[in-house]
């Protein structure tokens, strides 16, 4: 009874299997027919963003590395001049104009092919606002995981741009001072005194001071006697000083004539005489010590001596001690015939008598 149920339902007609898909073909055809022109009016616009955005990264890279190379070839060209000396190193340049291409760079990359990437979403009917707002909390998230690294790049970039500081720089970081030998975007590379490389993190810097921007000061302390001819000192380091500033390589590195301050202190046997003149940045130790030199041959030769500083110690009006802050306190318990002294001495033990011994 079952069958004969099942097969008069199947008595219904119905369709064939070469009809369904000789309609589902025409279906097919006609969708594509109708949809063929969209597809490649959307293809040919795809593929003439993706072209231009990539001929528009090419060019401006291009035009990019060609003005980081002209900066290049400006420093080499006044570098080992009187005007490379004045203005920075060659080094110097090619660092900074290096890192500030990298950043260009990227930035210009990032712009052109994120802006094609969104077209293209776009000519494909995507919805980006969610796309746009995932990015957006997922920019958050890694700004806050990573925090300490978006500080040290984005103190790096302005660093550079600004030009604080670069390689060849005496610098006091605060963290560390020395000469710079490597500026990053993230990490700056300083030379101790004691050839210690400290590597700082551009974002722990909160303050800098650069030793060798603008000029520099050269300050030399004679000491003489108190009873030299203060006159006679002064022409003498007045005549070293001009010497000096006509002599190579001197002539370039002494931006003013040497220059006798004054009398810097005055003691009871000598005198100091300060001596500073201007220099270029990076030289003034170097000054330093040659002033020093030409002074001391000088003066030994007009037989005027030079004396030493006289110790810390001797200049600080010492204070005599009280002799009776070294006696103790009277106290009642040194003198032995004392009720303290007594009342403190020890009670002797009773000593027992031995008795007759007891019997039973």
């Amino acid at each position: 009874m079952f069958w004969s149920a099942a097969l008069a339902a199947d008595s219904t007609p119905r369709p064939t299997s070469l009809d369904e898909a000789q309609r589902t073909a025409n279906d097919a055809a006609g969708w594509v027919e109708e949809n063929w022109s969209i597809w490649l009016s959307n293809g040919l616009r795809m593929i003439l963003i993706v072209v231009i955005a990539i001929v528009m990264r090419s060019l401006i890279r291009r035009a990019i590395t060609k003005l980081i190379a002209r900066m290049n070839r400006t420093a080499q060209a006044v570098d080992g001049t009187a005007l490379g000396g004045l203005l920075v190193n060659a080094e110097r340049r090619r660092q900074r104009s290096e890192a500030i291409g990298s950043v260009l760079r990227s930035v210009a990359s990032f712009l052109i092919m994120g802006t094609a990437a969104l077209t293209v979403l776009s000519v494909l009917q995507i919805n980006l606002a969610p796309l746009l707002a995932s990015a957006g909390v997922a920019g958050v998230a890694i700004g806050f995981g990573a925090r300490n690294l978006v500080t040290d790049f984005l103190s790096g970039v302005f660093m550079i741009l600004e030009d604080q500081y670069g390689v060849g720089d005496e610098v006091d970081a605060g963290v560390a001072t020395g000469t710079v030998i490597e500026v990053g975007l993230r990490v700056t590379k300083l030379r101790g005194a004691n050839g210690a490389i400290w590597y700082v993190r551009n974002g722990e810097v909160k303050r800098i001071g650069n030793l060798s921007q603008g000029w520099a000061t050269a300050g030399v302390d004679i000491q003489v006697r108190s009873d030299e001819d203060l006159d006679r000192v002064r022409g003498v380091i007045e005549r070293v000083g001009e010497e000096m500033h006509k002599e190579e390589p001197w002539n370039e590195r002494l931006w003013e004539p040497v220059e006798v301050l004054g009398l810097d202190a005055v003691y009871l046997d000598s005198a100091v005489i300060r001596v500073s003149a201007k220099t270029m940045p990076g030289v003034a130790l170097g000054v330093e010590r040659e002033l020093r030199w030409r002074i001391k041959r000088a003066l030994d030769a007009e037989g005027i001596r030079i004396v030493g500083r006289p110790a810390d110690a001797e200049l600080e009006t010492a204070t005599p001690a009280d002799p009776a802050s070294a006696v103790a306190a009277p106290s009642a318990l040194a003198n032995p015939t004392s009720p303290q002294s007594q009342a403190t001495t020890p009670i002797p033990p009773v000593q027992t008598v031995p008795g007759p011994a007891l019997g039973k």
